[in-house]
This record gives structure tokens, C-alpha cells and sequence, in this order.
């Protein structure tokens, strides 16, 4: 049985997409059947992994709107176990569209369910936002990934966040656990980066991931290529930072 894990912060730009992909092909290259689902309407996640999203006929948006079969969805990737979901703009307008479905915040979960079996893991990547996307992805996921940027506003929002956590896990998804807290850009030149470091360790102790994700150009330029950083540049810090991290998970989870 897969696990499906969100990655959520709705402070943008904190590295939300480029962990999901990364972290995505680090796992697939460990021979990990993985599946990324881009519930992002700036489909970056999607695009980041080569897939051609003008050329989409089924994404999540007809998933959860339409209730097109899940399968058709599915998007192969230049690893052979890394398959995506691509989202698509339309889903800015989904979430008017379903307030009036039934069990609307349990879409995602309904949609994702027959998928649970062919995975390893299942990554959600979110929208910076807590809207009703966010709460269904939030529903459907056993756990979530929170990137922390190692900045000085980081812990700004995260409070919110963990609010949105508590409220899901008490009335919608009473099994959602926070896998970890990763910090991201971050630069260990920087006093201020391994203050803001030292703070998330304080508030949040053993749920703070031991990998940190560095700054690295390669990481901003895979994208642009439609690759995983993995594929770009193995040798980067970014591939090596995200692999270490594939491992942690791993062994996390056995």
C-alpha cells in the first residue's frame, strides 16, 4: 500500500515544486514506484517533469470535476517509475465549482484511491493557498511535507498552516501526521540561515528532517529543461541533497 504525502506551505516560493520533483526522481531512481499529482494551477510541477501540459486532454482538474478515470490521467516521465497527474489552469476555477459536490473536501481522496496500490508514494504538490484543493489534498494524504525556507520570515505562516493541519486531522482525516519540516535554499555562509535552522530544530525537534535542501543553481535551471535535477546535473548539490533525502524518507517509513 502507497503513501500519499502533501507537500504544503501557503508561504509561496519556499520550494514546494522543486522538492516534490526531486524528491519524486531521487525515490524513482531507488526503484520506487512514484506518482506526483500537481494541484498547483501554475502547473510547474508538471511542466518541471517534461510533461506538455497544452497537450493534456485528462488532468487532475477533470479528475476531481468530472470524475474522468484516474488512469487516463497519467503521464510518463523520462525515469520509467515516476508517472504525473499535470494539473492545468482551469483548476484556479475548480474550487467554486465544487462547493456545491458532495463530500467535496474528500474529491481527491475518492479520485486517488485505486491508485494507492500501484505506488510507492503518492506526492501531492499544493498551491499556496488553503483553499478547498489544499484541504482535499490535505484529506487524501497520510502525511505532510512542510518546506521551510531558511529566510527570516520563514516561521511567518507556518503557525496558520499547522492550525489547518490540526482542524483537518480533527474533523476530515483523523490519520493525517506531519512527516517533517525541510528546510530549503538554504546557505550555510549565511549566520542568519543557521539561526533560522536552529529555530525550527527548537520548535519542532525530531520533525525536522536531518537533510537539508542547499542553495544551487542547477536546481533552478533542471526545470527549464523539463528534467529532474537527478537527470540534469547528478553530480549537483541539489540531485545529491534530494537523494539524501529520498533516503531519509525511506528509511523513515520502513
Amino acid at each position: 500500500m502507497g503513501k500519499i504525502i502533501a507537500l504544503a506551505n501557503q508561504k509561496g516560493g519556499v520550494g514546494k515544486t522543486t522538492t516534490t520533483i526531486n524528491l519524486a526522481a531521487s525515490l524513482a531512481t531507488l526503484e520506487k514506484k512514484v506518482l506526483v499529482v500537481d494541484a498547483d494551477p501554475q502547473a510547474n510541477a508538471s511542466s518541471g517533469l517534461g510533461v506538455d501540459i497544452k497537450q493534456a486532454d485528462c488532468t487532475i482538474y477533470e479528475c476531481l470535476i468530472d470524475r474522468a478515470d484516474v488512469r487516463q490521467a497519467l503521464h510518463d516521465t523520462d525515469i520509467d517509475t515516476l508517472k504525473v497527474i499535470s494539473s492545468h489552469i482551469n483548476l484556479v476555477g475548480a474550487e467554486i465549482e465544487m462547493l456545491n459536490l458532495k463530500n467535496r473536501e474528500r474529491i481527491m481522496k475518492e479520485v486517488l484511491a485505486p491508485l494507492k496500490e500501484e505506488f510507492d508514494y503518492i506526492f501531492i504538490d499544493c498551491s499556496p493557498s488553503l483553499g478547498l484543493i489544499t484541504v482535499n489534498a490535505l484529506t487524501a494524504a497520510d502525511s505532510v511535507i512542510i518546506p521551510v525556507q531558511a529566510e527570516y520570515f520563514a516561521l511567518e505562516g507556518i503557525s496558520k498552516l499547522l492550525n489547518t493541519i490540526k482542524i483537518i486531522k480533527s474533523k476530515l482525516n483523523p490519520g493525517l501526521e506531519i512527516e517533517g519540516f525541510l528546510l530549503t535554499m538554504y546557505d550555510s555562509r549565511l549566520r542568519q540561515a543557521n539561526q533560522i535552522y536552529d529555530e525550527v530544530k527548537r520548535h519542532f525537534q525530531e520533525l525536522v528532517f536531518k537533510t537539508v535542501i542547499q542553495r544551487n543553481v542547477k536546481l533552478s535551471e533542471a526545470p527549464s529543461y523539463g528534467l529532474p535535477t537527478i537527470l540534469y546535473d547528478a553530480d549537483s548539490t541539489g540531485a545529491k541533497n534530494h537523494m539524501a533525502l529520498a533516503r531519509e524518507l525511506i528509511a523513515k517509513n520502513q
